[in-house]
């Protein structure tokens, strides 16, 4: 079973991170604070999370700096970051913001409603990708199993490929209706394009699953690589 998805919120203000946890808390997920752009990156070398709500204006090492530690990490240069501002310079402190790595700018004071309808769908993505590394992990194991019963009383071969198949099932079903959800909303490009990448992982995923079943003369299918 999928744990709830870590958010990470980054604000050098007290009274802004409580008003985040206070629009975010209806996710039901686990929401993390950080004080420092320095206390952000160090809950990354050990946490995994969603999305990232980032302050720009923070003394010392400010959103700008610390987004750009992020992506340059391998482990954390896929996260989401949405940059929150309450100043706005125009197009070129947007842009900058973008520059960063930033998926999404959003000047206070925002909607709450559209803040959190953004932060759950990079969540829902990050809950489909766990999935997926889930069913990709079983999948190899049936694959290094050469057709054998695995040690400590696991299915059997033909058992376990019809709980890969009923899984993986569950999880194309929920990602198509993603899919579906942000076309219609007209979602921002990066979630879109997580959505699509998902999707080609998923076909993958099946693609090597249906040629574990008899009669597709193929043993030795490879497991798509789930970065």
């Amino acid at each position: 079973m999928v744990q709830k998805a870590k958010i990470l919120l980054v604000d050098d203000r007290p009274e802004n991170l409580l008003a985040l946890e206070a629009i975010l808390s209806a996710l039901d997920q686990t929401l993390v604070r950080a004080s420092s752009g320095e206390e952000a990156l160090k809950a990354l070398l050990t946490d995994d999370f969603a999305v990232i709500l980032l302050d720009v204006q923070m003394p010392g090492m400010d959103g700008f700096e610390t987004a750009a530690h992020i992506k340059r990490r391998e482990r954390t240069r896929d996260i989401p970051i949405i940059f929150l501002t309450a100043i706005n310079h125009g197009p070129h402190h947007t842009f900058r913001g973008y520059a960063a790595g930033a998926v999404d700018y959003i000047s206070k004071p925002f909607d709450p409603w559209v803040l959190r309808a953004k932060v759950s769908v990079f969540v829902e993505l990050y809950m489909k990708n766990c999935q997926l590394r889930e069913q990709a992990a079983l999948l190899r194991l049936q694959l290094e199993g050469g057709g054998k019963a695995a040690a400590g009383g696991a299915k059997e071969p033909a058992g376990l490929l019809a709980e890969l198949s009923a899984r993986l099932a569950a999880v194309e079903e929920q990602a198509e209706a993603l899919s579906k959800q942000l076309d219609d909303e007209s979602a921002d490009a990066a979630a879109v394009a997580t959505a699509a990448h998902l999707e080609r992982k998923l076909t993958g995923l099946r693609r090597a699953l249906d040629a574990l079943e008899p009669g597709t003369g193929n043993g030795a299918a490879s497991v798509p690589s789930q970065t």
